[in-house]
């Protein structure tokens, strides 16, 4: 046994099931999960206890305990690892300022949403307004960090808006399979920010046709958390 290490319990990978949702990355509070190169990693063994309060957390089941020769877990060192980290896990919760400047005058414009409802949970796979209609997928905050989110994304198209980090994906990801399925969705375009945990907005999209056995065209747009479209 090398020196320092001992065979102990500590989480596993699995890189090829793994999609880079993120997900797994808050439920770690001692924060030894990042997402790196769009794939979960392990950034030191230290800092994972291997209890496994991340397991639940992968929709693909990338993530299991294994039992191998690993450097102790080093509560302190986790501790001050956090303590540089600001906050540990997704960046999506970082608190964060930026000067904004404050427009004058500008005139109210009218709502182009042209159906309710628009959560994911509450839309109904046969709803009317999905039968032959180009989507868009939002994430939750995209509307209140893009100004002219209606004008620019919601004319003529229908809307469904849902969160991959704090709904129940799977859930989510058995709805979405439901409306492909059952209704005559002609385009998607997948509206989220870029924050790294937001990106499973894309992947259960992918996941949902797959499942649906579809074949509809997918467009995905990146909002900064400043508001500007970024890709």
């Amino acid at each position: 046994m090398t020196a320092g290490k001992a065979t102990r319990k500590i989480i596993k990978i699995d890189e090829k099931k793994c999609n880079g949702c993120g997900l797994c990355v808050p439920s770690c509070v001692e924060g030894a999960l990042q997402i790196i190169e769009g794939k979960a990693k392990l950034v030191s063994d230290t800092y994972c206890d291997g209890l496994g309060a991340c397991l639940g957390e992968c929709p693909q089941g990338a993530i299991s305990i294994e039992e191998r020769e690993a450097d102790a877990f080093d509560e302190a060192a986790a501790e001050a690892h956090i303590a540089g980290k600001q906050p540990p896990g997704c960046p999506s919760a970082a608190v964060t300022g930026f000067e904004r400047s404050e427009a004058k005058d500008i005139p109210v414009r009218p709502s182009r949403l042209g159906h309710w409802p628009v959560q994911l949970t509450l839309v109904p796979p046969t709803a009317a307004f999905l039968q032959d209609a180009d989507l868009v997928f939002g994430a939750d905050c995209v509307p209140f960090a893009y100004a002219d989110f209606h004008r620019d994304f919601l004319s003529g198209r229908s809307l469904i808006i849902a969160c991959p980090k704090l709904d129940d994906f799977p859930a989510h990801l058995k709805k979405l399979t439901e409306i492909f399925r059952l209704s005559s969705v002609k385009s998607v375009t997948v509206v989220r920010m870029e924050v790294p945990c937001c990106a499973g907005l894309i992947h259960m999209v992918q996941q949902a046709l797959q499942l649906s056995g579809k074949d509809i065209p997918v467009n995905e747009v990146v909002i900064s958390i400043k508001g500007e479209i970024k890709s």
